[in-house]
């Protein structure tokens, strides 16, 4: 999973990377913080991993990771070839983070956080608009060539073209955005999309927007107070959570939201050795399931040996949850569930 935080100058993306970032986080950082891309590799923590490394007492316990990516800037005398620049940097991530500006800039200027949206969203979308055009053009080329068009790309791009014309991101057509002839063309206006509305620190609510957009997600964040907490102590940080009635840290919204924009679930492998959590995308087949762990287990996949961790948790041990007849040999195309504890058996 690997998310991508995009926002003009000035909105306070860097901010929003190190509140995210100040702690649980493996940080691959160097040379200069404005001109050199950051990543970050976020620790997601679990309950049920916890549970599960308390009852087996493994030498190992993995949890699950995101990944999150603040674009290097690109110096340009054109803001918006800058932004076009920085926008590029995203295309390879699974979704995207957009933060907006909601506090009063050092100029003292107000801010208007829906302009400022539908200004990089517009960028987004032209972007895009660009890239299909060039496709369409180069297979109307290529048919005056005699070359046919091969399966349905002309037509799926055709499709993306006309909604971009009109203004629309591919996002809103969940066809057309996940639609697996498109994913080499990379469109940024098809990726899932999380915005961080970024306030100022005694603000907590979100602002009042003409038109919500659709298919995205939105938080209410205090980016500057969020990146002083995560630097201070404990006590510290517990006193200010308290002070300004923040009941949950950024980093745990959104990395919440980055599992449901992302549709993600995770099952479980235990033993003595290792306990680990595998995100996956729900609905996920028990043999697609297995190649997370080894492409091996894959190719020799027999049976899936399943228990809920809900099943495993109230009966207390998993022979008690056995006996329990609640213990299942699940074959290839059978769908993990949130929480599934497995073991693969395989032959190869």
């Amino acid at each position: 999973m690997k998310l991508g935080i995009m926002g003009l100058s000035q909105s306070g993306r860097a901010t929003i990377f190190s509140a995210l970032t100040g702690a649980r986080s493996d940080q691959d950082q160097h040379g200069s913080i404005k001109t050199d891309a950051r990543i970050a590799n976020l620790v997601v923590f679990d309950d049920r991993v916890d549970f599960l490394s308390e009852m087996y007492r493994p030498k190992k316990t993995t949890y699950a990771k995101i990944e999150y990516l603040l674009p290097s800037e690109i110096p340009s005398s054109s803001p918006s070839r800058s932004d076009a620049g920085v926008l590029n940097q995203l295309r390879t991530c699974d979704a995207l983070v957009h933060v907006v500006r909601n506090f009063r800039g050092m100029d003292d200027s107000h801010p208007s956080s829906e302009r400022d949206f539908r200004r990089l969203e517009e960028e987004m979308i032209l972007g895009d608009l660009v890239i299909a055009e060039k496709r369409i053009e180069r297979i109307e080329l290529d048919k005056k060539r005699g070359k046919k068009p091969e399966g349905d790309e002309h037509i799926l791009v055709k499709s993306c073209h006309e909604l971009l014309e009109k203004g629309i991101p591919l996002r809103n057509d969940p066809i057309l955005a996940t639609h697996p002839v498109l994913k080499g063309f990379t469109f940024l206006s098809a990726k899932p999309m999380l915005v961080i509305i970024n306030n100022d620190d005694e603000n907590e609510d979100k602002p009042k927007w003409d038109k919500i957009p659709d298919n995205i997600e939105m938080l209410a964040v205090r980016g500057r107070l969020e990146k002083e907490i995560v630097s201070m102590s404990p006590e510290e940080a517990e006193d200010f959570l308290e002070a300004y009635n923040i009941r949950e840290s950024v980093l745990d919204r959104v990395i919440k939201s980055s599992y449901r924009l992302l549709n993600r679930i995770s099952f479980f492998t235990v033993g003595e050795d290792e306990v680990k959590a595998w995100p996956i995308t729900a609905g996920t087949p028990a043999v697609k399931a297995a190649s997370a762990v080894h492409s091996d287990i894959e190719k020799g996949f027999i049976r899936a040996e399943t228990l809920s961790f809900t099943d495993l948790k109230a009966h207390g041990t998993y022979q008690a949850a056995k006996k329990a007849g609640l213990v299942r040999l699940e074959g290839k195309e059978y769908v993990v569930a949130d929480g599934d504890i497995i073991n693969f058996r395989f032959n190869i």
